[in-house]
């Protein structure tokens, strides 16, 4: 997976988060050897060619693999107490997507946030989640 472009801010002054990333082939192999989906629209370019979608297709896991990792970045050591998800288009390999967290609600040591992942235009992942901030977690 390459970074080709990260429009991050400091974590102070945020209100949306942006960055975006390009996921290869290889990077729908190594996460289908991880977990155990091999479906062929995901993994086998000449097959997924001759389904609707005409190429593979990355596992929605995968996105909300990507989205978890941003969390992480803007927000180290946030637990992530909700997640809802939805996919409504396709994600191709190596074209860029874009990854936007946006705050809709803060509260002393919670964050509400709306979730997306976008793809030439086409919204491919959306959704809302709630994280509780490290700061406020039991150690």
């Amino acid at each position: 997976m390459t970074q080709p472009e990260t429009e991050a801010q400091p974590r102070q002054a945020l209100q949306k988060m942006q960055e975006e990333f390009v996921l290869t082939q290889e990077d729908f192999n190594r996460f289908a050897r991880l977990s155990g989906d091999h479906n062929p629209i995901h993994v086998d370019p000449e097959y997924a060619a001759s389904t609707r979608f005409g190429a593979t297709v990355s596992h929605g896991m995968l996105l909300f693999t990507v989205l978890r990792g941003m969390i992480e970045a803007h927000y180290p050591g946030a637990r992530l107490q909700t997640q809802n998800l939805k996919f409504p288009a396709p994600t191709f390999t190596d074209q860029p997507i874009r990854v936007t967290l946006l705050v809709e609600a803060e509260q002393p040591g919670r964050v509400e946030l709306v979730t997306q992942i976008t793809q030439q235009e086409r919204l491919c992942l959306d959704g809302r989640c709630c994280v509780a901030l490290a700061e406020e977690l039991p150690r």
